[in-house]
């Protein structure tokens, strides 16, 4: 353990020496930062980040759930944040976005209240197989940081109604003889559980929705888009070091020091956990400092610390496991830092660094689950949303599970390549 630990120490020294590697990993997705803060006026007129994004409401459940998403829009914690006002139809909605007098419409559909609250069929879990009732976000292309800003709050509002759906029938089911009720006494029973969600700001807070606040009284802080430009550009740029550091793996190959040090009494395991691990700490480091500067520089609150240090190192996990795998298929320095510059672009893509998910097809938004990037800002989103560690469990969940599938395989093939043999 303390040679692999060594190994990696010792490849972060190295890396943070290279003057151009610096350049690449910190000052380029800095200034780049910079000139994006600018271009959305973050930097001018003295504003704090967005506020009053305008945002149509079109509610046709009128049930309990989908008037408390309304009450949640409305509510005094999100006034600082939204403009909310309602339409008729969702044709009125959709003119509106094309106007360009909106950032993004909400359309709450007949019957989910209806979809959520749990009846007889639901209980039987093994044959109840219902069509969804989803809510959809019309957002504007002109808008994309807006639009992911209400896409964001729409998200934890269904995350916390679904994990109360399941809790309800988690409940409904311990009760004895629950099978045998009448479909009304069943019905009535669960809708107890949802009594107070017309209340729409207790529902509002409940769920998270609610902006934390940065002093005790203060006013609800506003999303900064810098707080979505930030972590987007760190992601992006993240995919570099990693495949950096994999090309320091063939590099030493190339130049004899590898050999050298695997007739050394170090096994070959030590040696790869030692590189991971390096590759791992420089993107720990660099994805930090980035952060930490948004923090010091430009005043970006990311709110719970603990759940963006877990955070940052499940990204990097994520990451490490693309930057050894393209270790592990290339053939040579250049071919790993030609795949690395690819992925880096097409990732930044893919994962919402240039453009807003929201405004691509379903199947890229599908596609992008692979990417780091994407979970990654995810998490970002919900901690400058007020989250904490509890709301990032889907995305630290899914970049855990990436980086381990992806260092898995990544082990497979480095013993098909004998990369690592003396």
């Amino acid at each position: 353990m303390l040679k692999l630990i060594l190994i990696g120490l010792k490849d972060l020294k190295i890396m943070f020496r290279d003057r151009a590697a610096l350049t690449f990993m910190l000052l380029a997705p800095f200034l780049l930062t910079v000139g994006l803060g600018f271009v959305t006026g973050r930097f001018s007129g003295g504003s704090s980040g967005l506020s009053d994004i305008p945002v149509v409401l079109v509610n046709l459940d009128k049930a309990e759930l989908g008037d408390a998403l309304v009450a949640a829009f409305e509510s005094e914690d999100l006034s600082t944040l939204v403009a909310p006002t309602e339409a008729d139809s969702p044709a009125a909605a959709y003119r509106l976005i094309d106007e360009d007098q909106a950032a993004a419409a909400v359309i709450i559909p007949a019957g989910f209240t209806e979809s959520i609250i749990p009846t007889q069929e639901m209980l039987d879990a093994e044959n109840y197989n219902p069509d969804p009732v989803k809510i959809e976000v019309y957002a504007n292309p002109g808008s994309p940081t807006s639009a992911g800003v209400i896409k964001a709050i729409v998200d934890e509002f269904l995350s916390r109604v679904e994990e109360g759906r399941i809790t309800g029938v988690t409940a409904m089911l311990g009760i004895p003889g629950i099978e045998n009720m009448p479909s009304g006494q069943v019905e009535e029973l669960a809708r107890s559980m949802f009594e107070n969600a017309d209340t729409g700001a207790e529902l509002a807070s409940t769920t998270g929705i609610a902006l934390k606040k940065a002093q005790q009284g203060a006013d609800a802080v506003v999303f900064d888009p810098l707080a979505y430009m930030a972590p987007g550009m760190a992601l992006m740029f993240l995919m570099y070091t990693v495949s950096y550091g994999g090309r320091s793996i063939l590099a030493e190959r190339a130049q004899g020091t590898l050999p050298r040090l695997m007739i050394s009494p170090t096994t070959s395991t030590q040696i790869l956990g030692g590189k991971v691990f390096g590759i791992f700490l420089t993107g720990v480091a660099q994805v930090g400092i980035l952060i930490l500067a948004s923090t010091l520089f430009f005043g970006v609150k990311w709110g719970d610390p603990l759940g963006l240090v877990v955070l940052i190192l499940a990204a990097v996990f994520g990451a490490t496991g693309w930057g050894l795998l393209l270790t592990a298929i290339g053939r040579s320095q250049g071919q790993v830092g030609t795949l690395g510059t690819a992925i880096m672009l097409i990732f930044g893509i893919l994962g919402g660094t240039f453009i807003s998910l929201d405004m691509l097809p379903p199947f890229v938004r599908l596609f992008s689950k692979i990417t780091p990037n994407a979970w990654g800002m995810d998490g970002f989103i919900t901690l400058a949303l007020g989250g904490g560690l509890p709301q990032l469990a889907e995305p630290i969940t899914a970049l855990l599970v990436m980086g381990a599938l992806l260092f898995v395989v990544s082990a497979f093939l480095f013993r098909r390549t004998n990369v690592m043999q003396r």
